[in-house]
């Protein structure tokens, strides 16, 4: 591993990863990327479990999403970053808990989550969520799912936009009126149905590509806010 000179940001330090023998080109570049950015360096001195802390910091300051009081749900929980941001902002108390994560990967306690290790895409996953939240339906129902890649970028897309469709029928038969969805996706051209059925679902859909979201990310976040009730929800 070598330092060399880069421009002026970040003290002109940039880390390369020497090529190994039993490593992947495709590894080392992504392990120079992470060596090299400034979100994950960030994240390290600030506590923060990933980068993509970040994401959910500034969406919220945009949008306002997370309220002192609401119940959150995260799909997608693990490692947990977003979970730190929820717990902060909505003050959930280890006693209490206002924030259900849920992930199949395992993630270390954090004070003020109930955590489910369990695949979100089983069937008995909503019951579970709500149950944890003590019957109640959540204010904010929080996504950064994404499926492993496979490489195949149209199969990446159609994976994740499946992901992205589920969260969103979890949301519209769970969310109190007047409520609010937060969910990664990747543009791609078949999400385009679904940003439909959220305009029908919410008073108002946005999306934001965070700046803490890579620049070679597809992944684009869509903000969904104001539920408008079950009761008034129609065909799609």
């Amino acid at each position: 591993m070598s330092r060399s000179k880069k421009g002026t940001g970040d003290r002109g330090l940039h880390v390369r990863v020497k090529t190994s023998a039993g490593r992947r080109e495709s590894s080392t570049r992504w392990l120079e990327r992470q060596l090299n950015d400034p979100y994950v360096r960030r994240a390290k001195q600030d506590g923060y479990r990933s980068r993509a802390a970040y994401k959910l910091i500034e969406i919220d300051e945009k949008y306002n999403l997370l309220k002192p009081g609401y119940r959150v749900v995260d799909l997608g929980a693990a490692p947990g970053g977003w979970c730190q941001i929820a717990v902060d902002r909505v003050r959930s108390a280890p006693e209490a808990p206002k924030v259900v994560g849920i992930d199949y990967l395992a993630m270390d306690h954090i004070p003020g989550v109930a955590f489910l290790q369990k695949d979100f895409l089983d069937d008995d996953a909503p019951e579970a969520l709500i149950s944890a939240l003590g019957g109640h339906g959540p204010d904010v129902v929080i996504s950064d799912m994404a499926a492993p890649t496979t490489g195949h970028k149209q199969t990446d897309h159609l994976r994740t936009t499946h992901l992205f469709e589920v969260a969103i029928d979890f949301a519209i038969r769970n969310l109190v009126p007047g409520g609010s969805f937060l969910a990664k996706v990747f543009r791609g051209g078949t999400e385009n149905q679904l940003l439909q059925q959220l305009k029908h679902d919410f008073k108002t859909v946005s999306h934001m590509k965070p700046p803490a979201s890579r620049k070679e990310s597809p992944e684009l976040y869509v903000i969904a806010k104001g539920f408008r009730g079950r009761q008034e929800q129609g065909e799609h």
